[in-house]
């Protein structure tokens, strides 16, 4: 099982940036997908999440309205949009897979992590 999140970069506050998630090894449509980030020396923290058929989603409040996420289980692939970005949101983002019917907002209940992919936001 692989997971490959791209999109990462350098992009000036109020910017946009879409990162993706790209699947292998697994039946894509049967996990829920979710987007953490996690700052040096702090716990990867909850970003998104969206269930297998894409019906069911989840953010957290502090991206609620800027952040947009999305799946093609067609490609197996998810993605998460960000737009309006703060330096603040400058962090290493993880996408992860859950085998099952939930949209759980806790990493450790995911069963596949992606490598990080860097965003950084400059003032």
């Amino acid at each position: 099982v692989q997971l490959q999140a791209s999109g990462g970069g350098l992009v000036q506050a109020g910017g946009s940036l879409r990162l993706s998630c790209a699947a292998s090894g697994l039946s894509f449509s049967r996990y829920a997908m979710g987007w953490f980030r996690q700052r040096p020396g702090k716990e990867r923290e909850f970003v998104a999440a969206i269930s297998w058929t894409g019906g069911r989603i989840y953010y957290a409040d502090s991206v609620k309205g800027r952040f947009t996420i999305s799946r093609d289980n067609a490609k197996n692939t998810g993605y998460l949009f960000m737009s309006s970005l703060k330096p603040e949101d400058t962090v290493v983002y993880y996408c992860a897979a859950y085998f099952g019917a939930g949209v759980p907002t806790t990493r450790v209940r995911y069963d596949y992590w992606g490598q990080g992919t860097l965003v950084t936001v400059s003032s």
